[in-house]
């Protein structure tokens, strides 16, 4: 490996990974500022950005916020850090809230479409908000007035809740003051007033507004003086001690129960909330001054998304996208047999449908020679056709072994459910490593045939996870290479008894190689660049935090790699630096779908090669979980992969973003005067269903 002491890029500062995904949310907000996008889709990505948002402080917050607090500098955090990230995160909520206000919520307006507050209703509307706040919200409430036998309450992670200043004495003569009122998250936060009362329109209201409106009514005889809705975030990522832990399913069980009541680190309220009653729940969540985030609006506007699924205009949403069988998959004969006699199956979601994966899986669960099934669970969702297969396998006598990883960030209670499920009925199911994740996406089936036993193997760089399939973009891999099932059913071994693998090779697999595979790809196109030689680097991932790997690629660019980088979200690596990172190129592409697909491409001279996996290149997924990468070995499959996930992307104007020196992104669609050019319109296009 090269010394990167001795190359001058080892001076360059990297950029800071949480600027970075703030400013990848950035990228998200601009779709809902697009006025080419339907009206309903802008609100989604609003909210996708709220969610983000949350999941950000939640994950991420922590370590500045401390720092903060002991005057501390560790590593990439410190008072200084946590004020840099807090004005970021500021600029963005602002923003938010501006487009809302200001552009979404006239645009609705325009639509016939509007949220009313209570100046805006009239008579009939304000009697009937009245009628269904006494009948439908009220028996719910239950306001705590804050004395000392009522200390200030335990406020969920993310809950809706207002605090109320009352004047006057409560039922024993005292003179408490503040009182609390906590909204179920069972209520719907957006309410569809009845057409009779809308007329043409379509009228929704707020619960915090139907609440707002009738808080003097939970206060009888007292009056109520300032008030404001409140929301918290706390930090949530469950952490459990490896040497601990004896039975992690139950660990996990114990730990959801509490990560609703973590460390506080974000405090939103109303715009208007009084000083008084800021600081006062500043000073109960024990947080600072940049910690509170006044906005105009809900402050709970994720849960606007609940209006999309509330308003029957199509016009206002994205056409359906009906994505079409895969094509190497239609045909009569059985995906086994077609995998024995014309070799594998590459299939690109969500242009090309995860039925394919579903369709391979039921031929397995109703084909009589098949012996066992060996699957991978990330993230399945709550209601998966692919867990009821599985459930038929094992009915239907198959041996089925399941690696349930229980630790999928905010997954972690609908794994749980399933491996119960899964063990109850007689299922297999292992729980990874304790201290890693498996995050690797395997499926394989052995079958018997004739007198021996065959393997056939499903890769893929996403989750097993049908609705989220078709919103993200992702490579399923179907295979009966007796070598690559061999190393993959190693790989299920190495997961159920934790021996070591045997040498693998064509899998890289983290933590035990995957990173040190990566670092010798790059080092051979590095010395091959110093000798003169033609060397090229492609890598499309969510995103780039592994300092390591930064630094290898940075020394590639210096040696002269031509270098491009096709990153979603987070990328530390200070691209187009002249003198430095000249030959390095980062782009970012943010569309309809999801970019959620990892591929690496590796060429010098006229070698080349291709790897499909499930790592991002984060230290995390390099050291601290279980992940694949493979090789797509078929000439003709590979150009397709190279066509359809690199080629496209590196010419896409309509919705990319460059990366640039200082660490912002500019739109490369307003520095173009060409047609714009959309990758993942043109593979829409190119797999879409024919009818």
């Amino acid at each position: 490996m090269n010394d990167t002491n001795h190359n001058p890029t080892s001076l360059l500062p990297l950029l800071d990974r949480d600027e970075s995904i703030l400013r990848f949310n950035q990228r998200v907000l601009d779709w809902a500022r697009r006025a080419d996008v339907p009206l309903l889709e802008r609100l989604r990505y609003l909210c996708i950005v709220s969610s983000n948002l949350d999941e950000f402080f939640e994950v991420r917050a922590e370590l500045h916020l401390n720092a903060s607090r002991h005057g501390k500098h560790e590593g990439n955090y410190s008072p200084a850090s946590h004020v840099r990230i807090s004005e970021r995160a500021h600029a963005l909520v602002e923003e938010q809230y501006q487009l809302y206000n200001e552009q979404l919520l006239p645009a609705f307006a325009s639509s016939g479409i509007h949220i009313l507050s209570h100046s805006e209703r009239n008579a009939a509307q304000q009697q009937w908000v009245k009628a269904y706040f006494h009948n439908h919200v009220k028996p719910l409430l239950t306001p705590v007035g804050l004395d000392p036998a009522h200390p200030f309450p335990q406020v969920a992670n993310k809950s809706l809740n207002f605090i109320v200043r009352l004047s006057g004495k409560d039922a024993f003569g005292r003179e408490n003051e503040i009182a609390i009122v906590k909204v179920p998250r069972v209520l719907p936060r957006v309410i569809r007033l009845p057409d009779q009362a809308a007329g043409k329109k379509i009228l929704f209201v707020s619960l915090s507004s139907v609440i707002r409106s009738h808080l003097s009514d939970l206060f009888p005889g007292r009056e109520v003086g300032q008030f404001s809705q409140f929301r918290v975030t706390r930090h949530s990522d469950l952490a459990l001690d490896a040497e601990d832990v004896q039975n992690l399913r139950t660990a996990l069980r114990q730990g959801l129960q509490h990560r609703h009541y973590g460390a506080a680190v974000r405090l939103e309220v109303s715009a208007g909330c009084s000083g008084f009653l800021s600081d006062f729940l500043l000073k109960q969540f024990d947080l600072p001054a940049q910690a509170l985030y006044r906005v105009h609006g809900p402050v709970n506007l994720v849960r606007l998304s609940q209006l999309i699924d509330l308003i029957d205009r199509p016009k206002l949403l994205f056409v359906p996208y009906r994505a079409r069988f895969p094509a190497q998959l239609v045909g009569r004969e059985s995906v086994f047999e077609r995998l024995r006699k014309h070799g594998d199956v590459l299939f690109h979601q969500p242009f090309e449908s995860f039925d394919g994966v579903l369709s391979f899986l039921s031929e397995a669960v109703h084909d009589p020679t098949v012996l066992a099934i060996k699957q991978t669970i990330y993230r399945t969702g709550t209601d998966s056709a692919m867990m009821d297969l599985l459930t038929e396998a094992v009915r239907r006598g198959i041996e089925v072994t399941v690696v349930v990883e229980l630790k999928a960030r905010f997954d972690e209670e609908a794994n749980i459910n399933w491996a119960e499920k899964l063990e109850r009925i007689g299922a297999q199911v292992v729980y990874g490593v304790v201290g890693l994740k498996t995050h690797a996406k395997m499926m394989l089936i052995s079958r018997r045939e004739g007198a021996h036993i065959r393997r056939y193997v499903h890769l893929s760089t996403g989750n097993y996870n049908p609705n989220t399939a078709k919103l993200y973009t992702d490579i399923s891999h179907l295979s009966a290479d007796s070598v690559l099932t061999a190393e993959v059913e190693s790989v299920f071994g190495l997961l159920a008894s934790q021996n070591r693998p045997q040498r693998l090779q064509q899998l890289w697999v983290a933590p035990f190689h995957l990173q040190r595979r990566l670092l010798e790809k790059i080092e051979q196109l590095t010395q091959a660049a110093q000798a003169g030689r033609d060397a090229r680097l492609v890598a499309k991932m969510n995103a780039l935090t592994d300092e390591e790997l930064v630094r290898a690629l940075m020394v590639a660019g210096h040696a002269g790699v031509k270098i491009d980088l096709i990153v979603r979200g987070a990328c530390i690596l200070p691209a187009q630096v002249p003198g430095f990172t000249d030959n390095i190129r980062v782009r970012s592409v943010v569309g309809r779908f999801l970019e959620h697909s990892r591929v690496f491409y590796f060429r010098c001279g006229q070698d080349e090669s291709l790897y499909l996996s499930s790592a991002d290149w984060m230290n995390r997924n390099m050291l601290r979980r279980v992940e694949l990468a493979w090789p797509v070995n078929d000439p003709v499959l590979r150009q397709r992969v190279i066509d359809e996930c690199l080629v496209a992307y590196l010419h896409d104007s309509a919705n990319a973003w460059s990366l640039q020196a200082d660490g912002h992104y500019i739109d490369l669609a307003q520095h173009t005067a060409q047609p714009l050019l959309s990758a993942q319109e043109a593979l829409m296009v190119r797999h879409q269903h024919k009818v």
